[in-house]
């Protein structure tokens, strides 16, 4: 009989991401396939999507009685993801438990040190192949030389050498047969299912907040065009994919690989709307063919632009000029394509006049979205040895980018969270005053954006607050009562 491993999501919420739509936990997606591949028996069992309780979690493994327990967790969630791995040995001592994601990946001796007890082994980087070797020693009873992993013995935290990162992507199988697939939706678009994929990993940047750089170790790799396309034309063909979120930190990386990318999906002509993230960079390196992204079904791009200051975004190692995010932006509104991006603020030399300043260059970035988000210096980030001694929240579940955990100089973190509301409210009040000047698609998007940030979102109170009449006739004339 093969062996059970159940994947489970830690049910982390903080009213940011599912508020926009429910996502599909990839990393496990193509965990679950190496595992199937290698014979196993494998379920994805997505409790934070659900929004399921830890009694449901709990009431889960009980009924699938699982040889293996295996989560992921980046910082935020990390408390949620060792708490069900301690449900499992709760449930069974005898069950196996695994912990993956980017927060152990560089924090596994703290988590051993405090949670050994629960948390049996720690994957380490790339999950697919490390996982399978892991789990096919154990179950063997062979010695435990597996690299990429960490774990405790006798007392004592062992760490094993680093995995080399897998070198073709194209082969990697991803378990699709084992998604839930009508728990997945992007909320603008009603009745659609959603997935998230994958077209190349990794960053070769090396900005200092990030902590996605430094878990691909500023590698890029990236699937061949063929292989990425073909698998979206799969899921649209079986499982009636209708929008897909590109989940690369930098798709677009490669601009003869991307080109051949858009051209494949032009003649493909899917019944698809992508999503995805790319640098203003590659924006504007890409303006000769920005049409080529609205044929290609491209509805959706965020680029950083992190900083009103130039000093800021040079800390940052953002290599970005404060003018040339303007450009990009401007290139993807003149595509017809939904705009957004993000001001990442909260730094110790922050001041409601800094705040001030971001607000009044969002507006001359004209985004569709932008969002006013709380540095989180992730203990492992390079910047957090210069923040660390402003740092006055220590709870690793609120490094969401919505709380402020670095107090500034000038100002208290309540007195910032203030500003950071404050910026979000005047901005968007701004840009629904003028939502009659947008294409039909546009208004037709921002107006579900908005009932969802006044309904679903972390920022609703600000919404419903005092309005603008102009704002207020429109919330009542699309959104209704609120």
């Amino acid at each position: 009989m093969s062996k059970k491993v159940l994947l489970i999501t830690p049910p982390y919420h903080c009213g940011v991401l599912e508020s926009a739509g429910t996502w599909m936990p990839l990393g496990m997606v193509y965990v679950a396939g190496s595992l199937q591949n290698a014979g196993y028996e494998v379920k994805i069992y997505d409790a934070m999507s659900k929004f399921h309780t830890l009694k449901d979690i709990k009431n889960h493994i009980k009924d699938y009685c699982p040889d293996a327990v295996g989560t992921a967790a980046y910082t935020s969630s990390l408390y949620d993801a060792i708490s069900v791995l301690k449900i499992a040995k709760e449930v069974n001592p005898e069950i196996i438990t695994l912990l993956g994601g980017i927060h152990p990946t560089f924090c596994w001796e703290e988590i051993l040190q405090k949670d050994g007890g629960a948390v049996d082994y720690v994957i380490r980087g790339e999950g697919e192949v490390t996982t399978v070797e892991l789990l096919n020693h154990l179950f063997a009873e062979n010695n435990l030389d597996v690299p990429g992993i960490a774990y405790m013995r006798d007392g004592k935290i062992i760490c094993t050498k680093q995995r080399p990162l897998i070198s073709d992507l194209d082969v990697l199988p991803a378990a699709w047969n084992l998604v839930e697939w009508r728990d997945y939706t992007f909320k603008t678009k009603k009745n659609s299912t959603l997935a998230v994929v994958s077209s190349s990993r990794g960053c070769t940047q090396k900005c200092t907040f990030c902590s996605q750089r430094l878990f691909w170790r500023e590698k890029w790799r990236a699937r061949s065009p063929e292989n990425f396309v073909s698998e979206l034309e799969y899921l649209n063909a079986n499982f009636g994919v209708d929008v897909a979120m590109i989940a690369d930190e930098t798709p677009t990386y490669d601009r003869k690989r991307w080109e051949e990318i858009l051209d494949l999906l032009i003649e493909k002509n899917l019944d698809l709307e992508l999503l995805m993230e790319t640098r203003v960079d590659y924006i504007m390196r890409d303006k000769d063919i920005m049409e080529k992204y609205k044929k290609a079904g491209i509805v959706h791009i965020y680029v950083g632009a992190e900083s009103a200051s130039q000093n800021t975004l040079d800390r940052y190692q953002k290599n970005l000029k404060v003018e040339e995010s303007k450009e990009a932006i401007d290139l993807i509104n003149n595509a017809g394509i939904i705009s957004e991006t993000s001001f990442v603020l909260g730094m110790p030399d922050e001041t409601p006049q800094s705040i001030d300043a971001a607000i009044k260059l969002a507006k001359y970035y004209n985004p569709d979205l932008a969002f006013f988000l709380a540095i989180a210096p992730w203990p492992y980030s390079d910047i957090y040895p210069e923040l660390a001694p402003y740092v006055e929240e220590f709870d690793y579940s609120k490094y969401n980018l919505v709380e402020p955990i670095v107090k500034p100089v000038n100002m208290t973190r309540e007195e910032l969270n203030k500003h950071l509301l404050r910026a979000f409210r005047e901005f968007y009040m701004d840009k629904l005053e003028r939502i009659d000047e947008m294409s039909e698609f546009k208004k037709n998007y921002m107006i579900e954006v908005t009932r969802l940030l006044i309904n679903d979102s972390y920022l609703s109170s600000q919404m419903k607050g005092e309005m603008p009449p102009k704002v207020k006739r429109f919330i009542e004339k699309y959104i209704g009562d609120v």
